[in-house]
């Protein structure tokens, strides 16, 4: 099932050339990346990764917002270790991808940082993306 947005709030814009092995700049200039293949050992990032940086990055802007709704002061120091891999999947047919993100909040006892995730995850627009199509695993460090 699709879920329309209600409103839009932002819309990011990109152009990108050649693929794996090409080139993205965003509309503003401010990402302009080479791109290249996983162990190509080409200079340059690959969409994997970029999926990893935005992924933890929107999850812990998730967890600032739902934080006082959930009475749980998100920590200065928050980091998120994310890992996104690629492979085969359907018995080489196609290709997929698999999320983990290792959270880190210092200083929470483990009910909060619990409490935290939980509500995180419900509203974190690459998790509702992403719930129920692919692979994504949170672990609480």
């Amino acid at each position: 099932m699709t879920t329309s947005l209600d409103k839009v709030l932002y819309t990011a814009q990109a152009h990108t050339t050649g693929g794996r092995d090409g080139q993205g700049r965003s509309s503003d200039g401010a990402i302009d990346v080479q791109l290249s293949p996983p162990g190509s050992g080409k200079a340059g990032t690959n969409p994997e990764q970029l999926f990893a940086v935005g992924y933890a990055a929107c999850f812990i802007g998730a967890m600032k917002a739902v934080g006082p709704k959930v009475g749980v002061k998100v920590p200065d120091d928050v980091a998120i270790d994310s890992s996104v891999s690629l492979g085969p999947t359907n018995g080489g047919a196609a290709y997929g991808i698999a999320v983990k993100l290792a959270i880190s909040l210092p200083g929470l006892d483990d009910a909060a940082k619990q409490k935290l995730v939980d509500a995180a995850h419900q509203v974190c627009p690459y998790s509702n993306a992403t719930r129920g199509n692919i692979p994504v695993e949170l672990t609480i460090a």
